[in-house]
């Protein structure tokens, strides 16, 4: 018998334009023989079905369920394909878990602590994974770039401390760049994080268990385009970087990137595909982690779906993988 599957969209940030985009893929390619899929758009406006027709359907959030051609649809899971706020920080996850509906993905706890840059880098640093040092700055409280003059060394990156797909983030090259950087950053978060860059080659990798073994996907090297200053969202989203998967490295150093996603994956109890962000640094020989992404996307031309048929695996099939280890 088919399961029902909630395929959950939207967001109450920036980044539901890329959700919107991440759903599509997703919607594409979950395989009917298996899965009843219904789209489930959360946005600020509430939480809806659109049927074929395009009626709009209330989600009834007593139980997370929605009446369709004069029937009531429960969900067997969810399959969580929103970035940022409510989907990414463990907001939405902690609901389902109190509704005891399975989601694909992290965990609330995990999901939380993920989406919350200083926390995550602080939980690697502690776990002896190499991260760059970094000054939380809070709103209302951070008075003067002092603490960041004297405590960092330039150029660093400033960036919301909860959010993805490099919104409000800025590369600062001296500290007369600073205040404006700063300024921009506040305007996505009440937390802004300036972290030293370090350099090297920058990989992301994406990871996720199936059948209880960790499985980490073909390396990808990021290589942002000349005229702009890092892997921002124009170079993430408006083709102004080179994605080369899977990477042409070194083994010895692709071992030590895949080593360091393993030992993050475990560290972090993640659940379902996460992708991990790392510099490596060739001075040290060490792959720097920069970020957890709980919920990376999904749309035909991103990172995950590119190595995940560089694995030689249709995107309906690790769909599926991820899906039934919600059961």
């Amino acid at each position: 018998m088919k399961k029902n599957i909630a395929l959950v969209t939207g967001g109450f940030s920036g980044e539901a334009v890329i959700s919107y985009r991440s759903a599509k893929t997703i919607d594409t390619h979950l395989d009917r023989n298996l899965f009843n899929v219904y789209t489930i758009d959360v946005n600020p406006g509430g939480w809806f079905y659109e049927e074929a027709g395009g009626n709009k359907t209330i989600v009834d959030k007593n139980d997370f369920s929605i009446i369709t051609n004069g029937e009531k649809i429960s969900f067997d899971a969810v399959f969580i394909g929103m970035h940022g706020t409510p989907g990414e920080d463990g907001k939405l996850q902690g609901y389902f878990d109190t509704l005891g509906i399975p989601y694909t993905g992290c965990d609330a706890a995990t999901s939380a602590l993920t989406f919350n840059k200083r926390y995550a880098v602080s939980v690697a640093g502690n776990s002896g994974i190499p991260v760059s040092k970094s000054v939380l700055l809070i709103k209302n409280v951070f008075e003067n770039t002092d603490e960041i003059k004297y405590g960092l060394k330039f150029p660093v990156f400033v960036k919301p401390n909860n959010g993805g797909s490099s919104i409000g983030m800025s590369k600062v090259n001296e500290t007369g760049e600073l205040d404006v950087a700063i300024e921009t950053a506040f305007k996505e978060d009440n937390q802004v994080l300036v972290e030293e860059m370090v350099s090297g080659r920058e990989f992301t990798v994406g990871v996720f268990r199936s059948k209880g073994n960790i499985i980490v996907l073909p390396i990808t090297e990021v290589i942002a385009h000349d005229d702009v200053p890092f892997f921002d969202f124009v170079a993430k989203y408006e083709g102004k970087s080179t994605e080369v998967t899977p990477a042409n490295v070194d083994e010895v150093i692709a071992d030590k990137v895949r080593d360091a996603a393993r030992k993050i994956y475990s560290v972090f109890n993640c659940r379902g595909v996460v992708r991990i962000d790392f510099i490596y640094n060739e001075e040290t020989g060490n792959p720097f982690m920069l970020e957890i992404n709980t919920v990376p996307g999904q749309s035909e031309a991103s990172v995950v779906p590119q190595q995940v048929r560089a694995m030689g695996w249709s995107l309906d099939e690790f769909y599926t993988k991820l899906v039934m280890e919600c059961f």
